[in-house]
């Protein structure tokens, strides 16, 4: 058993905060994270607290290496410092997920914040919602609009998630970029992105610059140095100050990775839907059609293609909305030139908004009007009812039939692995989602089967989600933000009700479905990146399975079969451990051009050798593009792992937190005492009447890799734990005597202890705080024998891990107490020295940094100058062999406007030196102010001791 002075150290211990320098500095995150946290994740979060003057820092790991487990580490460990003014900007389908993952992985409380629950806010008076006692969660969206607000908090710190989105934040025209930066400036950062470099080194001065402007100088200043004349190695060495990247391959040694195992389920269309695609596909190769209007030719035509692969019912409902428009035209209802109203469904819309954003309007191409053809307008009229009369004709697609297929030769493989009976479908049409549900419902599958769609409305989401509110009303889980919550409900209702999830790209991005491993791409996205994301949903860290992925080819469409050898063969994305990579990805850059050039294809060629003359042209580009793109330079900027470096913070943390569980446990014995039972064994106990707002009830101990379901999960961060914890801070114990029972003690051996078995002696426990660029916290003991001899700090920390019992009326001499703070008085100075000496280190840091900042500023306005002087010489050149007295003139005048010019640059380069000057001056006396230490140091206890 321990006593009140064990409990008074082990809390403190427990809580102190840690150097920056320490590898032990989110030792509390560690602790309370309700999983297996790996070495490059350790890693990461302590790079964040690399130094107290950093400005944030990008955590730029590859997809599925956990880098929002990284950041939780994070925020974890600011929270459990209070500092709890922390903000995540992220996409919108990210939301929800954020919020859960800090709950449930960190027990972090959180906010989403959107217009409804702004204005909710509002209504109970918050003068600004954005001040809550929680995290708080936006979209990117609303975090641009609402970036006044957000600029009035002083936040601890702001996480922006897919941080690539901002990447041209530094243009003007970036408004929604501009908008953040202006939000979060001057706030610590800490960005998420797998890909910090996708097309050019540009966008790593893009997000350097949401960090911190003096990280680079300029944007004319970086191109001069790192892309018209790279030196990759100075960049290297400026990036590794500020970006930490850690890939696939590092981490296969202790991160696990199942495979990926595709299937490809062939079909052959009917006669009828054959002669339906060959009729559509030749209508949609024609140049000028009233079905099509002129300023949406490329978008409509790209889904129409898309329904094509689809589903018949899906192409028969769009071919009748085109068709109703054309009569409406004739009727005199609607102008030739409208738009198309209600062509698309919200999911089919959301696959063309990032093409709309990267297309060119069509209204600025030049475009006349054909005269009005009203014999054209009918005929085009009778052909698309003699397509949706075929289309009406076909009561079940082949291809629908072939999934019936697919989901026995998935489900019978999820058996013979021991996988769940789960299975993913992905569809790029909302329409093509209900048909397959009427289909699927009426072949073996009614009451199995869950839509996941943009909107996710209808009577069946509303019923779940009805019961989902209502079973966690009481767990804290419930956002406020009914479409966040909704996305939650349905795919909480797959994991536990249903066997198959038809969704649309709608759950492409940020949903965790890892209890799923059998992944149906029933239409086959043209661009890559949508493939990796869906596949991604099931295929990633914490996946227990192998993750099958099936696909469907329609043997009849040749382009169909070389598009899927060509995302097969060049892109891997169906097959192998990690899936395609990110420098294969990051070729097609976002996926949009690529897609563009399939459908050019599609458009153009209408024989099978037409189409396999353009598809070899499209493999030897991205052949060419892959093998010339950026790996040179993501290899030398960004390869840095350190396996060593892993493997012994794996040893040490492993080390600390082990002494972590022992003093937490033993904490919690000694103050809840009586009103509980304890199991020493499973680390459980059960708490027998209510205490601090904690529930009666089974409690496990937080335990790392093990998934405790059988009762309330108990960590310092639980109000219960809180409660031990500041009980025993407050144990009102100053002085005393200690006996330690070695005699007693099992588990372990204390061999320092044991040495001094049958001595005793005194010894003194202080916290001393250092403030400065932040607060630090040292514990420092004191002791000595009865003869005098002096006692080690380390053997004071092991009399500790030493149960025994106190007592506490006994009143240590003062004699001893003064020769015992003299030893105290000692160490604390060296401690400050210490101290010091690193915050000289991360002042000597921060100089070299804004001294290269200067020198980026100074050697751009050094060029300028050159580049005039340059053209000096070459005109005093031809000068000296002018041939007449005109071009002699001409030159001298020329020759006077360049001197004039470069008078006036070295005036303006002296001003602007002093200027650069003066500002590095004014942030380095800025950064030694905040260097001065306060110190102040604390007595927590002294007593005299014996080991028995």
């Amino acid at each position: 058993m321990i006593t009140p002075f064990h409990a008074k150290y082990y809390a403190n211990e427990l809580l102190h905060r840690k150097s920056y320098s320490s590898n032990e500095r989110i030792s509390s995150s560690l602790f309370d994270a309700a999983l297996a946290i790996n070495p490059h994740q350790i890693d990461a979060a302590l790079f964040a607290f690399k130094s107290p003057l950093s400005k944030g820092v990008i955590l730029a790991d590859e997809v599925g290496l956990g880098k929002t487990i990284e950041a939780g580490l994070v925020m974890c460990q600011l929270w459990a410092e209070r500092k709890r003014k922390q903000l995540v900007i992220c996409p919108a389908a990210l939301r929800k997920q954020w919020s859960l993952e800090l709950l449930e992985k960190f027990n972090l409380p959180s906010a989403i914040l959107e217009s409804r629950t702004y204005n909710e806010y509002q209504k109970l008076g918050a003068q600004n919602p954005f001040d809550q006692p929680t995290i708080v969660i936006v979209s990117y969206n609303y975090a641009s609009k609402m970036h006044p607000d957000i600029n009035g908090i002083s936040w601890d710190m702001v996480v922006i998630d897919e941080a690539h989105k901002l990447r041209n934040s530094y243009r003007s025209s970036n408004k929604m970029g501009q908008a953040i930066k202006q939000a979060t400036a001057g706030r610590r950062k800490l960005l998420l992105t797998a890909t910090p470099l996708q097309n050019n080194l540009v966008e790593l001065y893009g997000l350097s610059t949401m960090i911190d402007e003096h990280l680079f100088g300029d944007l004319k200043s970086f191109r001069d140095n790192y892309i018209n004349d790279p030196d990759f190695g100075d960049l290297k060495e400026r990036l590794s100050n500020f970006c930490k990247r850690t890939l696939r391959k590092d981490v296969v040694e202790y991160v696990k990775y199942t495979e990926r195992l595709a299937i490809v389920k062939e079909f052959t269309a009917s006669d009828a839907e054959q002669k339906l695609y060959d009729m559509v596909s030749a209508f949609l190769q024609r140049d000028n059609t009233y079905a099509i209007p002129y300023r949406q030719k490329q978008l409509t035509t790209l889904i129409i293609r898309k329904l094509l692969a689809s589903s018949t019912w899906a192409l028969l409902q769009t071919l009748e909305t085109i068709r109703d428009r054309l009569v409406s035209i004739r009727e005199g209802v609607l102008d030739a030139n409208s738009d198309l109203a209600n062509l698309f469904d919200e999911d089919e819309y959301a696959l063309i908004e990032e093409i709309i954003d990267e297309t060119e309007d069509d209204d600025s191409l030049p475009y006349n009007e054909p005269d009005f053809d009203v014999k054209q307008l009918n005929e085009e009229i009778a052909e698309l009812n003699s397509f949706i009369a075929i289309a009406g004709s076909i009561d079940t697609d082949t291809k629908s039939t072939t999934l019936l297929e697919a989901l026995a030769t998935g489900f019978e493989e999820m058996r013979s692995k021991g996988a769940n009976r789960k299975a993913l479908i992905f569809t790029e049409s909302r329409r093509t989602q209900d048909y397959l549900k009427r289909f699927l419902e009426a072949n073996g599958y009614a009451g199995r089967i869950v839509l996941f769609n943009g909107s996710n409305s209808g009577p069946e989401t509303t019923r779940i989600y009805k019961e989902w509110v209502e079973k966690n009303k009481y767990t804290g889980r419930i956002s406020g933000s009914p479409t966040a919550d909704k996305r939650n409900a349905l795919i909480e209702y797959f994991r536990d009700a249903a066997d198959i999830m038809i969704a649309t790209e709608s759950a492409a991005e940020g949903v965790n479905l890892q209890f799923c491993s059998l992944v149906i791409n029933y239409d086959l996205p043209w661009n890559p990146q949508r493939i990796e994301q869906r596949i991604g949903r099931c295929h990633r860290y914490g996946q227990k399975n192998d993750v099958v992925v099936i696909n469907f080819i329609n043997k009849r469409n040749y382009a169909d079969v070389r598009v899927h050898e060509l995302l097969d063969e060049k892109f891997s994305l169906f097959k192998g451990v990690f899936g395609s990579s990110d420098e294969v990805l990051g070729t097609v850059e976002s996926g949009v051009d690529f897609e563009k050039r399939i459908l050019e294809i599609y458009q153009q060629c209408r024989t099978v050798e037409e189409i396999e003359q353009e598809f070899n042209r499209l493999q030897k580009e991205l052949e060419d593009k892959i093998q010339r793109s950026l790996r040179k330079a993501r290899d030398t900027l960004f390869e840095n792992f350190d396996a060593d470096v892993h493997e012994r913070l794996k040893l040490s943390v492993n080390k600390y937190l082990d002494r972590y569980t022992r003093h937490f446990w033993s904490l919690t014995m000694f103050e809840l005492g009586p009103q509980a039972v304890f199991d020493n064994v499973s680390h459980t106990f059960e708490l027998l009447d209510e205490v601090a707002s904690s529930p009666p009830g089974r409690y496990c101990l937080i335990k790392k890799g093990t998934e405790e379901t059988s009762g309330i999960l108990y960590r310092m961060s639980h109000p219960l734990g809180q409660h031990v914890l500041n009980q025993a801070l407050n144990e009102a114990v100053f002085s005393g005597k200690v006996t330690f029972d070695i005699s007693r003690h099992t588990g372990y051996r204390i061999s320092q202890v044991e040495q001094l078995k049958g001595q005793g002696g005194y010894l003194t426990l202080y916290k001393y705080i250092i403030s400065s660029f932040d607060s630090e916290e040292f514990l420092l003991f004191a002791g000595f024998l009865k003869d005098g001899s002096p006692l080690a700090a380390e053997q004071c920390q092991k009399l500790f891990e030493c149960g025994g019992f106190a007592d506490t009326s006994y009143q240590v001499p003062p004699g001893i107490k003064k020769k015992l703070k003299a030893e105290i008085d000692i160490y604390a100075g060296a401690t400050l020295e210490r101290a010091n000496q690193q915050n000289l280190v991360y002042i000597r840091e921060e100089e070299e940094r804004l001294d290269k900042w200067t020198k980026d500023m100074v050697l751009a306005l050094e060029k300028e100058l050159e580049n005039v002087k340059l053209q000096i010489r070459e005109t005093e050149r031809r000068l000296r062999l002018a041939a007449t007295t005109a071009e002699h003139a001409e030159l001298n005048e020329k020759l006077s406007e360049l001197n004039r010019k470069k008078r006036n640059m070295r005036a303006r380069l002296e001003d602007n030196e002093e200027e650069i000057e003066e500002r590095r001056r004014a942030l380095i006396d800025d950064i030694k102010r905040r260097s001065e230490a306060q110190c102040e140091l604390m007595e927590l206890f002294t007593v005299e001791w014996e080991v028995i």
